[in-house]
């Protein structure tokens, strides 16, 4: 009688063990917030150099957030910025559908006519830290879709009009989305720790003491 009381004590402690040192599962970390001239000060400055860059060595476009719904990161940011849905077909065609390009302010009705930008180009990231990531991290953020800003559809020709370019060459056509694009950039050179240059930061604090002092730059840390 004893016995079998102590095996059934032994059983239960033996059940509770995973119980016992199972991890508490982890909230999300909260975004941190401040405003876009602090946000500023937090980018270090460092030179650049773009000694072995290749597009390439960013995979992208991967099979996004949601690997079971047949869509490329490219169609899952299509999908979410979308101000009228797209009809979602076999494959994950897009048909239909209506997107506003912020940067030029112009409505797109035509999925193709769209690219996808990387807030903070390839090639600018590179530059920024990204060399010395490995490959897995690059992909990370050549696909990021955990941050709503780092990717985001726009016009073809505004697009290709910004190419690898940082603020201190381009800002959107549309005086309206200026404040809005420099806090995205800044929030994502935050968020993936990449540096930017003398002229890159000198082009920020302008904004950032001037025309968009009232920014807000929200972002959380890439793990």
């Amino acid at each position: 009688m004893i016995k079998n009381i102590v095996r059934g004590l032994s059983a239960l402690s033996l059940a509770l063990i995973p119980l016992l040192s199972a991890p508490a599962a982890q909230a999300a970390p909260a975004p941190e917030v401040t405003t876009l001239a602090d946000a500023v000060g937090l980018v270090k400055v460092t030179e650049e150099d773009r000694t072995g860059y290749t597009r390439s060595k960013f995979k992208h476009w991967n099979a996004g957030e949601d690997t079971s719904d047949g869509c490329h990161t490219r169609n899952e940011v299509l999908i979410a910025e979308a101000v009228v849905a797209p009809t979602v077909e076999s494959g994950c065609k897009l048909t239909g559908g209506t997107w506003r390009s912020y940067y030029d302010g112009q409505e797109v009705t035509n999925a193709g006519a769209l690219d996808i930008d990387h807030m903070v180009p390839l090639a600018e990231a590179w530059d920024s830290g990204a060399f010395a990531w490995s490959a897995s991290r690059r992909e990370a953020y050549a696909n990021d879709q955990v941050s709503a800003v780092s990717l985001v559809a726009v016009t073809a020709r505004t697009n290709r009009s910004k190419s690898d370019q940082d603020p201190a060459d381009w800002m959107p056509p549309s005086p309206e989305a200026q404040c809005r694009y420099v806090g995205e950039w800044v929030s994502t050179k935050l968020r993936w720790q990449l540096t930017a240059d003398d002229r890159e930061l000198e082009a920020l604090k302008v904004y950032a003491e001037g025309p968009c002092e009232d920014t807000v730059v929200r972002y959380t840390p890439a793990a």
